[in-house]
């Protein structure tokens, strides 16, 4: 079977099977990634190239090669000693639907994807959620949190997420909340998935409060068409999905309210987020999760 970063999600959530889909997705970042470091996942990045005159061949991937095609050798990486943490947000904004495709099955592909990548150059991952203003450890740490068995505990977990209530950083007391998972002194990487839209300054908050020298933070902020272009016509029911609460409008009579906040308050986030160790990655959820992982990897490969 060819594999393409053309595949849009409203393809790949047809399978059924998050496995499948985060391998197809990762394996075409291997081989359209060339370079000797790894590019924001783990330390090396592992790579494939093509087979040529010399080479032993057992060092084929004949698994790969029936699936391609292609003469691919993998190259040999180091193994790595980084941290990658997987936070996936489950505030009730997540269950927001485009062309049937919901904000959150699109996070749960691209983070099948990406603990695809750390599996296969045996970084330790985890996964962690945030809902009703709680972090939940869904695969945490420890001796076995790296190989197949993290990755199978990482798609276990996520296959079972399920999206509600909303997000607030306050506790009942009107204290921050502060979460001792994520104190670690070593050398990190929290990979955030979330729409990041906030009624405050909630998710900014938790992000300028973990950043820092020994954690770098990825933050994939997925926003639908119609969030960030607003072109509907006639009268629609627009619920909060975190709060329930509905109103009718007449679209056309909002638009250009409504793009002119949504600019303001992209532009201002953009902003707010040009701190050290910190890297926002912007994601309609029309593009192939392929094509957003390829250009942020190479991105930072240059």
């Amino acid at each position: 079977m060819a594999v393409t970063t053309g595949l849009l999600a409203s393809q790949l959530i047809k399978l059924k099977n998050l496995q499948l889909t985060g391998k197809l997705v990762s394996e075409e970042l291997m081989l359209g990634i060339h370079a000797s470091k790894r590019s924001g996942i783990g330390v090396e990045f592992e790579q494939y190239r093509h087979y040529e005159p010399g080479d032993d061949p057992k060092r084929i991937d004949w698994k790969l090669f029936a699936r391609t095609d292609k003469h691919l050798i993998r190259e040999s990486s180091t193994e790595s000693d980084k941290q990658v943490r997987f936070v996936l947000d489950l505030s009730g904004s997540m269950n927001y639907l485009e062309n049937g495709v919901s904000r959150l099955q699109y996070g749960q592909i691209l983070l099948a994807s990406l603990a695809y990548l750390c599996y296969i150059q045996n970084d330790q991952m985890s996964l962690y959620t945030l809902k009703d203003s709680s972090i939940h450890t869904i695969s945490a740490t420890g001796a076995s949190s790296s190989g197949k068995q993290a990755f199978q505990k990482i798609l276990v977990g996520l296959e079972k997420t399920i999206a509600s209530g909303i997000w607030d950083r306050e506790s009942k007391t009107g204290q921050k909340i502060k979460f001792p998972e994520f104190q670690s002194k070593k050398k990190e990487q929290l990979i955030f998935v979330s729409d990041f839209l906030q009624t405050h300054d909630e998710w900014l908050d938790l992000i300028r409060s973990l950043a820092g020298p020994y954690r770098e933070i990825v933050v994939f902020q997925i926003l639908g068409d119609q969030e960030m272009d607003f072109n509907l016509e006639g009268f629609y029911r627009f619920k909060d999905l975190e709060t329930g609460k509905e109103i009718e409008l007449e679209a056309g009579s909002v638009r250009e309210k409504f793009r002119e906040s949504a600019d303001r308050y992209l532009l201002e986030l953009k902003e707010a987020l040009q701190i050290p160790h910190v890297t926002l990655v912007r994601v309609r959820m029309s593009d192939p999760i392929g094509m957003v992982l390829k250009a942020y990897l190479t991105k930072r490969k240059g």
